[in-house]
């Protein structure tokens, strides 16, 4: 059974805000894209990738996962891509949503609490279009390190690669949020680590998706461990310092 829903099932509904609210939007968007530029352009980073991985940078198409906590150094780091984004469709949602804009992501609104039909069949139809897509897998709200299922049945249902990723940083400022959001401090290193890529059968039956929700969990477990492990290491011969874009 297909598990995303069918042009005819969904129904968009333009949420309003109060004139102080757009302000706001508009004001904290201007400046949070402006300090995730500065940031991210002096950070000296290094990808690293499991073995089996694809030498791609971004693959196309591809659904990717990433804890919520990394949400800073991954719009840093991989701006001007073009891959599409779900963010919540709540006020803080809709922040993170016009940041990541003005910084060349496509926002996909919904989540896995609120507007998750909807947000499905976006993420679909950019999969479906050969872009590459990202969750950030254990957001909106947590709970903290554990994986939903979105990435897993949208694998079955187009036949992409799903993959899982972590940003460790040496030095960040960690804000006191469910998720330990991490902001890089300046010239801070960081190490990006990408799982080996799955596919999901379009037959797959419960099980199957049970294992699979499971490997996710595993991959995304395994990229966090190592990147924080090695962090420290970059600019070394094992991790050399990338230069320019991804």
């Amino acid at each position: 059974m297909d598990p995303t829903p069918s042009k005819s099932t969904v129904r968009v509904v333009e949420r309003p805000f109060s004139l102080r609210q757009r302000f706001a939007l508009a004001f904290v968007a201007f400046v949070g894209h402006l300090a995730i530029r500065a940031l991210g352009a002096s950070l000296r980073f290094a990808w690293s990738e499991e073995e089996g991985s694809t030498p791609e940078r971004i693959a196309r198409p591809a659904i990717y996962s990433f804890w919520h906590q990394c949400i800073f150094p991954a719009a840093a780091l991989f701006r001007g891509q073009g891959i599409a984004v779900m963010t919540s469709l709540s006020f803080d949602g809709e922040f993170i949503a016009r940041i990541i804009e003005k910084l060349g992501f496509r926002a996909v609104r919904g989540s896995s609490s609120r507007g998750a039909v909807g947000a499905l069949l976006g993420m679909r139809r950019e999969v479906e279009a050969g872009e590459a897509v990202a969750f950030t897998i254990d957001g909106p709200r947590g709970p903290r390190y554990v994986a939903k299922l979105g990435p897993v049945l949208l694998a079955q249902a187009t036949g992409a690669p799903m993959a899982a990723f972590h940003i460790a940083l040496e030095r960040a400022w960690v804000l006191k949020s469910w998720d330990a959001t991490r902001i890089p401090k300046p010239f801070s290193k960081a190490l990006l680590r990408v799982s080996r890529a799955v596919r999901v059968p379009g037959d797959a039956d419960d099980g199957a998706i049970k294992a699979h929700h499971a490997d996710l969990q595993s991959a995304l477990e395994r990229v966090r461990d190592f990147a924080e492990a090695h962090v420290s290491e970059v600019g070394g011969s094992d991790f050399p310092i990338m230069r320019g874009k991804i």
